[in-house]
């Protein structure tokens, strides 16, 4: 009798890419950016091979993902990104009171590092003015060698990380920075630049939606988690709010962190 053929890794999580989110998110949605001073905020977004299986919950896009999926069973269709991105978000977000913001598709569309300017001025802030992408694969070598995937929590049942909305326009000028800061950082491989990036969104998430790293259903210590990596390493942040992975800046192994590949195609 045959032995069972072995599935292809993508048969069983499927072909459509991840994304990782890095400095700047928020930015992407209108109750964030109406309140920006700046003429336009910045976020990066990477997209990501689904060479392996991504925490669900975890600030990897994997409900858009699945969304995804749905609609195109065999892959990314071979049609304008922006098109799709704008197929994919009315998509996801048909009836929802609080709608997922156009980074996670994308992130999960465009290859390469990428690098979202958002301005309340252009579609109600729900669709960038102008997208920044590269795809070096020289760049993506080195961020892939620098960024660290510490597994932390996903998020549990019951979390919302709106509960207490603190819009300050001081403190959503300097998120929208930290977008284009982190962005500038990866194009000139400069590690301590770039975790500074990671740090300063996270005082920014902090500020403006805190319990994005505390709240009562999240029984982890984000906050304890994210001082440790913060103060040995050039950075950290989460992938996600509420938890997922940790990203941690280091041009030498962290201990358990994993290590992503980046899609350039």
């Amino acid at each position: 009798m045959n032995a069972p053929e072995t599935p292809r890794l993508r048969d069983v999580i499927g072909g459509i890419p991840y994304r990782m989110a890095l400095a700047g998110g928020w930015i992407d949605q209108p109750f964030v950016s109406r309140h920006n001073p700046d003429a336009c905020g910045s976020m990066v977004v990477v997209g990501l091979e689904p060479v392996c299986w991504y925490m669900e919950r975890a600030g990897m896009a994997t409900g858009t993902r699945q969304v995804a999926m749905k609609r195109w069973r065999n892959g990314l269709p071979d049609r304008a990104p922006v098109e799709l991105v704008r197929e994919l978000y009315a998509e996801e977000n048909r009836g929802r009171v609080e709608p997922s913001g156009s980074q996670d598709m994308i992130g999960l569309i465009y290859p390469g590092i990428n690098r979202l300017d958002y301005t309340i001025a252009h579609e109600d802030g729900i669709f960038p003015h102008h997208i920044e992408s590269n795809v070096d694969p020289e760049v993506a070598r080195w961020l892939q060698h620098v960024i660290h995937l510490i597994p932390v929590a996903q998020r549990p049942d019951g979390y919302n990380p709106l509960g207490i909305k603190n819009l300050e326009p001081a403190w959503i000028r300097r998120l929208g920075q930290t977008g284009r800061a982190c962005y500038d950082a990866i194009l000139a491989r400069d590690p301590v630049k770039l975790g500074a990036s990671m740090n300063e969104c996270m005082r920014c998430w902090e500020a403006i939606l805190p319990h994005t790293v505390a709240h009562p259903t999240v029984t982890v210590d984000l906050r304890g988690i994210l001082r440790y990596y913060q103060s040995h390493y050039a950075g950290a942040m989460y992938s996600g709010c509420g938890g997922g992975y940790l990203y941690v800046v280091s041009d030498r192994p962290v201990p358990g962190g994993l290590q992503t590949n980046i899609r350039l195609a």
